[in-house]
């Protein structure tokens, strides 16, 4: 896993586009962030295994969570699920 972090809207720099095996932390979207931030992880893993964690949620519980990408900023579920839509994402 990379824990460098990637460029603006999470692509990498790389021809291959998004770094699927970056460093993540799953949190509840409304934790309020702040110095504590990582004391509130949820789960930790790669951004595809996040991706894929939220898709296997009920569609109702989806939307709790967002996923803070290493180096880069929170993703909420509508880009979640953009994400887990691409051709390229490790779990389609």
């Amino acid at each position: 896993m990379s824990d460098s972090p990637s460029t603006f809207r999470g692509e990498s720099d790389g021809p291959g586009g998004i770094d699927w095996e970056d460093s993540a932390e799953l949190h509840l979207r409304l934790d309020g962030g702040g110095l504590a931030d990582g004391l509130k992880t949820i789960r930790r893993g790669t951004f595809a295994q996040l991706i894929s964690f939220v898709m296997t949620l009920p569609e109702s519980e989806q939307a709790v969570y967002s996923i803070q990408k290493a180096g880069d900023r929170r993703y909420e579920i509508g880009e979640i699920r953009d994400l887990s839509r691409r051709s390229d994402f490790p779990g389609a």
